[in-house]
This record gives C-alpha cells, sequence and structure tokens, in this order.
C-alpha cells in the first residue's frame, strides 16, 4: 500500500513537472516556430538557440510588481487566475500516459487514476474552467476584460456542443466505454478512431482551437479591439497563470485528441518491434517507448495548433458564433446519426 501511493505521489509530481515544463518551452517553440513561418531568426540571445528565454520570461514574471486595481473585487481578482491554473492542471490526471508495468510482482499503471467515467470528468474540468476566466474579467472592474470574459464564455459553451456530441460518437465507436484508459487499448489491435471518426475528429480539433482560445478563435483577448481581453488589469505572475494555463490547455487538448483518435501510446508495428527487442508484456521498456510515441503524436498537434495560429486570419465575433451553432453543432448530430446507425446494423 505504502509503495502504491509512494508511486502516484511521484507520477503526479512527474507529470506536473512536465506539463509545466511542456507550457514554458511551448512559448519559445512558437516564437521559433513563427519566426520560420515568417523567414526570421526568432529569440537566439539567451542561452544557445535562445532555449533559456522560457527562462527569462519566467523570471521577469516573478519579478514585475505586483498591481491590484483599486476598484476590483482583490478576493476574486487573485481567485480567477488561480482557479484557471488549477482546472489545467487537473485534466491531466486521467490520461493514460503508457501502458501498465509490473515492478516487484505488483502491477503499476502509468496513469494517475483511471476512473470509469474519464471522459465525463475530462469535460466537466475543462468546463469549469470557464469560471477562472470569467471571475478574473468580472473582478477587473474593467469594461475591456468583461467584455473578454464575456466573449470567452460564449465561445466556451457554444464550442463544448459541438465537441461533446463528437465525443458521444467516439464513445459510441469505441463500446460504450467512458475510460481513457479502455479507449486507447480498444485501439491496440485493430485500427485508430480516426479512420472510425475523421468528421468526429475535425469538430473535435475545430472545438478544441476554441476552448484554448487559440487563433483564429482569440476573440477573448484580440489586442486590436480589447487591449488584453480578460487578462487587461493582470501583471506579474496572476498574468503568467492565465498564459501558462492556455499553454498546458493546449498541451493536454492535444494529449486528448492522441488518445482519443490516434491510439495514444500505441503505434504501427508495436508488437512486432516489441518482440524484436524481445521484451515480454509488462515491462516497463514497453511503457516508456508508448509514453515517447505518444508524446510524439502531442508535439505534432502543438505544431499543429501553431501552423493554424500563424497561418489563418481571426475571424469576426459574428463569424465565429455562426460557425458554432450553425455549421459544427448541425455536423456532430449528423456525424452522430450515422455513428449510430453503423453502429447498430454492424452489432446486430
Amino acid at each position: 500500500m505504502l509503495a502504491f501511493v509512494i508511486y502516484k505521489a511521484v507520477l503526479c509530481v512527474i507529470i506536473f513537472a512536465i506539463s509545466l515544463g511542456v507550457a514554458a518551452y511551448s512559448t519559445w517553440w512558437e516564437r521559433k516556430f513563427a519566426s520560420f513561418l515568417q523567414d526570421r531568426v526568432g529569440p537566439n540571445r539567451a542561452g544557445p538557440f535562445g532555449l533559456l528565454q522560457p527562462l527569462a520570461d519566467g523570471g521577469k514574471m516573478f519579478f514585475k510588481e505586483e498591481i491590484i486595481p483599486n476598484v476590483s473585487n482583490k478576493f476574486l481578482f487573485i481567485l480567477g487566475p488561480c482557479l484557471f491554473m488549477v482546472t489545467a492542471c487537473m485534466t491531466s490526471v486521467v490520461i493514460p500516459w503508457g501502458k501498465d508495468f509490473m515492478m516487484g510482482g505488483r502491477n503499476f499503471a502509468f496513469q494517475i487514476t483511471d476512473i470509469n467515467i474519464g471522459v465525463l470528468y475530462l469535460l466537466g474540468v475543462v468546463s469549469i474552467g470557464v469560471y477562472g476566466i470569467m471571475i478574473g474579467g468580472w473582478a477587473s472592474n474593467n469594461k475591456f476584460a468583461l467584455l473578454g470574459a464575456i466573449r470567452a464564455s460564449s465561445q466556451m459553451i457554444s464550442y463544448e456542443i459541438a465537441m461533446g456530441i463528437a465525443v458521444i460518437a467516439l464513445i459510441i465507436t469505441s463500446g460504450g466505454t467512458l475510460s481513457l484508459h479502455e479507449i486507447v487499448e480498444k485501439q491496440d489491435a485493430g485500427v485508430c478512431n480516426f479512420v472510425y471518426q475523421p468528421l468526429g475528429f475535425l469538430i473535435f480539433f475545430i472545438c478544441a482551437l476554441a476552448e484554448t482560445n487559440r487563433a483564429p478563435f482569440d476573440l477573448a483577448e484580440c489586442e486590436s479591439e480589447l487591449v488584453g481581453g480578460y487578462h487587461t488589469e493582470y501583471s506579474s505572475m496572476k498574468l503568467g497563470l492565465y498564459l501558462f494555463a492556455e499553454y498546458i490547455n493546449m498541451f493536454i487538448s492535444s494529449a486528448v485528441m492522441a488518445a482519443f483518435y490516434f491510439g495514444g501510446y500505441n503505434f504501427p508495428f508495436a508488437h512486432e518491434l516489441y518482440n524484436a527487442m524481445g521484451l515480454q508484456e509488462g515491462s516497463i521498456w514497453i511503457s516508456l517507448i508508448g509514453f515517447g510515441a505518444y508524446f510524439t503524436k502531442i508535439v505534432l498537434f502543438i505544431c499543429l495548433f501553431m501552423w493554424v495560429r500563424w497561418t489563418l486570419p481571426r475571424f469576426r465575433y459574428d463569424q465565429l458564433m455562426n460557425l458554432g451553432w450553425k455549421v459544427l453543432i448541425p455536423l456532430s448530430l449528423v456525424n452522430l446519426a450515422i455513428t449510430t446507425v453503423v453502429a447498430y446494423y454492424f452489432n446486430k
């Protein structure tokens, strides 16, 4: 029992550290990625290739002056970014990062917790994240911040509907399970879910862009209209929490899409590779190789997020809402209907 508790505690710390590390270096990679697309150099002063730039940015955030507006609700002003950061970190606990492995005669899961309603937990925690934005924008007592918060909340609510319907179609394809571990395991022997749900994946990806406030859906914080959106009045590490949480959400969204539609830690010819290496089922090396494959998929999705940001122009807000209500929700309903009919006739 003690070994189990220690293992889970260590796993929590490792996943938390990986989330923060990926979020920090996503800022560096995004600037490098943008500079490549725009034919310029990007950050190159802080360390070799600018690799210490995230540390310099973090230090700047820590040492900047802490400003809380006199007209703000101070308790909620502080609570907003904290809540947004906490909900961003909570989503990673149900994600299976690799296969189970045996050690000392005991089975250890490469997952903090495998609950049988993992998908519902994921959607529930993601929906709570909007409260951090709404509270922060309202507590600032700034009209630009409030407008940004209202935009973010209405945008998230609109796109969560299409995302939820797309996930229902995925659950039907996966045999009705709500466990992320089982969804990934069902893609081990067969074809990944993207083959069965290409439209569902496209809907989920677009909704993930909107949920994470990434371009072209970054109307909640567009500088040309709202100065900085819901975090206009924030400075120092409270602003840092908002910015960090957005990159953590992008990392987790990439991990969820890789798990739902591309097999997670599974990859083509994995069993042939394990047999050639002489690895037995339950080996920790299988878990680590699977984690490497999973992390590669996550990095590719993060690059896709960045590619979309630096390629597509920002929508007008009416176009954003029309896309959510008049295009994505009907498409997700059509996808659900087709999935239901196919599943019914194939399971007869």
